[in-house]
């Protein structure tokens, strides 16, 4: 069974409502320097949509933009507040509330065995081993990868990897979920299998992509355009907009 077939038979979960107000992530009046250049610049921006996708150009400040969120970066000007915790007061408090599942999967594995991976965070909040032991079993069964826990991380493919880094960042529950282009070296049938699972899931979701298909029923699309929002609203209006965009600054006239 291939890991597209893996994930399209697990079972869904029932996806949730918008976020009640006070339980999304705010920026306010947040630039961003690296040197004496300034790379992000948000004045105010509420993000309280299930679905949120991130665009742009590279080096438009969509990774700035995540990191921003979890507090793996803090604002040089402004404020960023995550469920009510100001990132630079709470820092370590937000590891809890923010999972992040970066681009490469060998970034974020640590551990030689899927149990033992998908565990970890679960201790790190307290449960005992035997218990996070457990629910590592539990999550792995019910995402329709039963017996992976003894596997050997090194083992797996670039699209078990990654399934792996999005389960042992949901196992401790967190209320939202980062991603960092995420999917950009699986093959079409995984991407499109990992979609489904992501809309299922009941956290707050925000990603970056160039894979506009992973949005098609997202909320909201915010398009960034050298470190400044430039356009933000649903994806049938969003999308559209930067694909033109994208066309002229290619030097492609007409439809593609």
């Amino acid at each position: 069974m291939t890991i597209a077939d893996t994930l399209a038979s697990a079972p869904a979960v029932a996806r949730r409502g918008p976020c009640a107000d006070g339980e999304g992530i705010a920026l306010q009046g947040v630039e961003v320097y690296r040197a004496d250049r300034r790379v992000l610049a948000i004045s105010d921006l509420s993000l309280q949509e299930r679905r949120i996708g991130l665009i742009g150009n590279n080096g438009s400040g969509k990774s700035t933009l995540l990191r921003l969120m979890n507090g793996l970066l803090l604002p040089t000007h402004g404020q960023v507040t995550v469920r009510g915790l100001e990132s630079r007061r709470h820092r370590k408090r937000l590891p809890a509330e923010v999972g992040f599942v970066f681009q490469n999967p060998d970034h974020q594995l640590i551990f030689p065995t899927v149990g033992e991976e998908i565990a970890f965070g679960l201790v790190e909040r307290g449960s005992t081993p035997v218990a996070a032991a457990a629910k590592a079993r539990a999550i792995l069964d019910e995402h329709g990868c039963s017996g992976w826990e003894d596997r050997a991380v090194a083992t797996l493919s670039g699209g078990q990897r990654q399934l792996v880094c999005v389960l042992a960042v949901i196992a401790p529950e967190p209320p939202i979920v980062l991603f960092d282009e995420p999917f950009a070296s699986l093959d079409l049938p995984t991407r499109m299998a990992f979609a489904r699972r992501l809309q299922a899931l009941p956290q707050q979701i925000v990603m970056a992509s160039h894979d506009f298909t992973l949005f098609d029923n997202f909320d909201r699309v915010i398009w960034l355009d050298d470190g400044a929002i430039r356009a933000d609203g649903p994806p049938a209006e969003i999308l559209p907009d930067y694909l033109a965009f994208a066309r002229t600054s290619a030097g492609i006239g007409g439809e593609a």
